[in-house]
């Protein structure tokens, strides 16, 4: 197996349902032919440099996986085929993966994430603002 990294985007105006669905069935594939994935991640809708199929926004799905190379062609087959896919990229990481290395690279993409979502709410407590810390010292100037 090689590990691949794809990033794709997908229509703005899709509901989550077909924005799951999308994601599932891209999941699906790669399971199915014995690949696995490693770090998922929906980045969420950004504004596209330029229009592409009259849209100017996009919903963003990166993930990494490690398949054989007929898995990617066969999902960029049906990236070619789904008009609600915009754009993808495929880029290859690495000519060979071990199981071990999938699991500790899993591992640390959940720990990653874990981290995110920590920081993020920690950002978002009410009482936040309150937690600054500063470096200086005050003195009295007589």
């Amino acid at each position: 197996m090689r590990r691949y990294e794809t990033t794709y985007i997908l229509r703005p105006n899709l509901g989550e349902e077909q924005f799951s669905e999308i994601i599932e069935r891209t999941n699906k594939i790669i399971k199915g032919d014995g690949g696995a994935i490693i770090n998922l991640e929906r980045w969420g809708n950004k504004k596209l440099a330029f229009e592409i199929k009259k849209e100017s926004f996009g919903q963003y799905v990166y993930f990494d996986y490690a398949a054989p190379g007929s898995t990617v062609h066969e999902m960029e087959r049906i990236f070619r085929i789904d008009d609600r896919v915009l754009r993808f990229l495929t880029v290859k990481l690495a000519d060979a993966i071990d199981e071990a290395t999938i699991a500790s690279e899993t591992e640390r993409a959940v720990a990653t994430a874990a981290a995110k979502t920590a920081k993020a709410a920690e950002a978002n407590r009410p009482d936040a603002e309150n937690d600054v810390e500063t470096d200086e010292e005050f003195t009295d100037v007589d």
